[in-house]
């Protein structure tokens, strides 16, 4: 029989039983476990571990290549999740697009049905355009007329007329003449008058004319028949007489 040394044992208080050479023996049961471990098993089977480390590397080798194998499906599955949100993303895009692009071909076929009023109404641009380019020196030569006679005095005539203005395309010719101003139109009219006109008066009443610059007196003559006198004036009007007409159209347009 072996003899278990290296164990706890348990004796009675009994006499001891003998064995074989009159010697005693200890009955061996299992270690308690201390602190919460599994302690020392005495008596138990022998067990011995006849294989190489080679083996035991290999099975390290295998246990680790499977998990690397494991890792690499988690990633490719990953992977695949991801293509698959971008390859979602992507055809909701497309959608869009085309979508997108139907709207615009519907709306460039409704502005294909209405393509006479869009040139229709750049022509009528144009026109306006031009309209207001070769009105802008238009001069309304009525209401100038009429504010020169209410300037006059009381039982003058105007006789006869001569206009000349600047033109959309001209400038108008300016006087050598420094003491006279910069103008764009010159109004010269004859007047009658029954008594010897006071010239410097009438230059004073005149210069209330919208756009007047300057006026001169060119002439003052007593008539053949002794009947008055008669006064050839020159007035000349500067941008502030042009009536803005058209304008002024555009503008309330």
């Amino acid at each position: 029989m072996t003899e278990i040394i290296d164990g706890p044992t348990t004796t009675t208080d009994g006499p001891r039983p003998r064995g074989r050479g009159g010697r005693g023996t200890t009955a061996s049961i299992p270690a308690a476990p201390l602190g919460g471990k599994r302690g020392l098993l005495v008596g138990g089977p022998p067990r011995v571990d006849l294989l190489p480390a080679e083996v035991h590397t290999a099975r390290q080798q295998r246990r680790l290549v499977r998990r690397v194998w494991a890792g690499v499906v988690v990633v490719a599955v990953g992977v695949a999740l991801v293509g698959g949100w971008a390859t979602m993303v992507r055809m909701s895009a497309e959608q869009e697009l085309a979508s997108a692009q139907g709207e615009t071909t519907a709306l460039a076929q409704q502005q294909g049905q209405f393509r006479d009023v869009r040139v229709a109404e750049s022509e009528t641009s144009l026109l306006e355009a031009a309209q207001r380019v070769g009105g802008s020196t238009e001069i309304d030569w009525s209401a100038t007329l009429q504010s020169v006679r209410s300037k006059l005095p009381s039982g003058v005539q105007i006789t006869g007329v001569t206009i000349d203005s600047a033109s959309a395309t001209a400038q108008y010719a300016q006087s050598d003449d420094p003491l006279q101003g910069r103008r764009v139109a010159t109004l010269t009219f004859d007047a009658k008058s029954a008594v010897l006109p006071s010239i410097p008066d009438w230059l004073t009443a005149v210069s209330g004319v919208t756009g007047y610059v300057d006026a001169n007196a060119n002439s003052v003559s007593r008539a053949d028949d002794g009947s008055g006198y008669a006064v050839n004036m020159t007035i000349h009007l500067d941008e502030r007489a042009f009536d803005g007409k058209y304008a002024t159209d555009a503008t309330k347009g």
